[in-house]
């Protein structure tokens, strides 16, 4: 059954906001279309899950968890199910349990950490992942990995850190408040001893990219408008062919659901800025001011790749990103884009440590990889990017009011 904010209040560990906006009712504020980002509610249950076709918030905390090699099937059950319990309250606003933060006595440790308590739900989404390594025999699952979870191949610009890189289990958590999504990847890790622990995580700022159908693109931290030509969230026909798990894959439990690469991006900043502004547009293969291709026209004007200027040369670079990443040079391929922008302080150099966590869904790991290899085989943006973690998971179908993440994979 789905528990809604007055229900919640009722059940416990709401917080003071919370307890304002559910003595409220169910009014506008507390849906996902309200103009109050801080009392935004996405529903958790539905046929996919929350946090692919959403509009993106404004930030993001990525965590990868591995699984104790004990752990066995029962465990992993009982903590996704867990999870998802205490998924179900966060979204709402809510602390995960009734108890929370402050109603479990004073000689006891908190069920909750408390940072969030009147931060409102602030439009969170939780989305849960299984890597490859999730399907072993230990787990029961070694029989359920479908043939179209191919490893992603090594690509020309990765400098990975393995120990940084992939993962069992991957929770990604996107908020309008950032104290909000980190919230709930510490609660949501407290609650995973001792059956998985923290492999690695990412924060993300600004969002980098756009799935809502009102929102504009936004700039990454080259100042480039980035995905232009993003899947949208009313796009149906195309979430169909390009995003979503068809029925007739290989393991029917996975329909539905996605596969969600994830590659943190270093960008060299530094010497990015130093380009003339015709260089940079040559090699993005975009108008800066504005997005345009080069070719003519507004941002979302179709390039015209055969376009050539005075002396006959393409408008368009042929070792440009836009060249190489268009769905004509890639068979037609697609894919949905969250990526966010992150600074980590300084690197060794004493340049910025900063650049874009990609985040990119598609109906197989090999289209993701088909476009990867077009990009970084003759791209002189490469030049400017170093890839240092990554990791693709299959996004499991949503859940309805009852059940729990990834059942189908355990039924």
């Amino acid at each position: 059954m789905t528990i809604n904010r007055r229900q919640l209040l009722a059940l416990g560990g709401l917080g003071a906001a919370g307890a304002t906006l559910a003595a409220c009712g169910d009014g506008a504020s507390s849906k996902q279309g309200s103009d109050d980002i801080e009392e935004r509610v996405v529903d958790f249950a539905g046929e996919h899950q929350a946090g692919i076709i959403t509009p993106m918030q404004n930030n993001l905390h990525f965590a990868a968890f591995d699984v104790d090699p004990k752990a066995d099937r029962e465990a992993v059950v009982d903590l996704l199910t867990r999870w998802t319990a205490a998924a179900r309250r966060l979204v709402l606003g809510g602390e995960v349990s009734a108890k929370g933060a402050f109603g479990g006595g004073e000689k006891f440790p908190a069920d909750d950490s408390g940072e969030a308590v009147d931060h409102g739900p602030s439009g969170l989404t939780l989305t849960f992942g299984f890597g490859r390594s999730f399907f072993r025999d230990q787990l029961g699952t070694a029989g359920k990995l479908p043939a179209e979870f191919t490893e992603m191949p090594t690509m020309t610009n990765d400098f990975l850190r393995p120990e940084f890189s992939e993962g069992d289990i991957c929770i990604q958590a996107c908020a309008n408040d950032p104290q909000v999504a980190s919230h709930a990847i510490r609660n949501l890790t407290r609650l995973a001893v001792p059956t998985a622990t923290l492999r690695w995580t990412q924060l993300g700022f600004g969002r980098a990219g756009a799935t809502g159908t009102e929102q504009p693109t936004p700039r990454n931290l080259f100042g480039q408008k980035d995905g232009t030509a993003n899947i949208r969230a009313d796009e149906d026909a195309e979430l169909a062919e390009h995003v979503w798990i068809p029925a007739d894959s290989s393991q029917p439990w996975a329909a539905g659901g996605t596969y969600m690469t994830v590659r943190r991006i270093a960008m060299n900043i530094e010497v990015w800025d130093t380009l003339q502004l015709r260089e940079q547009e040559r090699v993005t293969g975009r108008d800066k001011p504005v997005g345009a291709p080069l070719s003519g026209g507004d941002e979302f004007t179709e390039p015209d790749f055969e376009a050539v200027n005075e002396r006959g040369n393409p408008k368009i670079d042929r070792a440009s990103h836009l060249f190489n990443v268009h769905p004509a040079q890639n068979d037609g391929i697609r894919m949905l884009r969250r990526p966010f922008n992150y600074v980590d302080g300084t690197n060794e150099q004493g340049r910025m440590n900063a650049g874009l966590f990609f985040i990119a869904f598609t109906q197989t790991p090999e289209r993701f990889a088909r476009v990867h290899k077009s990009m970084s085989r003759d791209e002189m943006f490469t030049e400017y990017l170093k890839t240092t973690n990554t990791g693709t998971y299959l996004v499991p179908p949503g859940v309805g009011d009852d059940g729990y993440i990834g059942e189908g994979l355990f039924a």
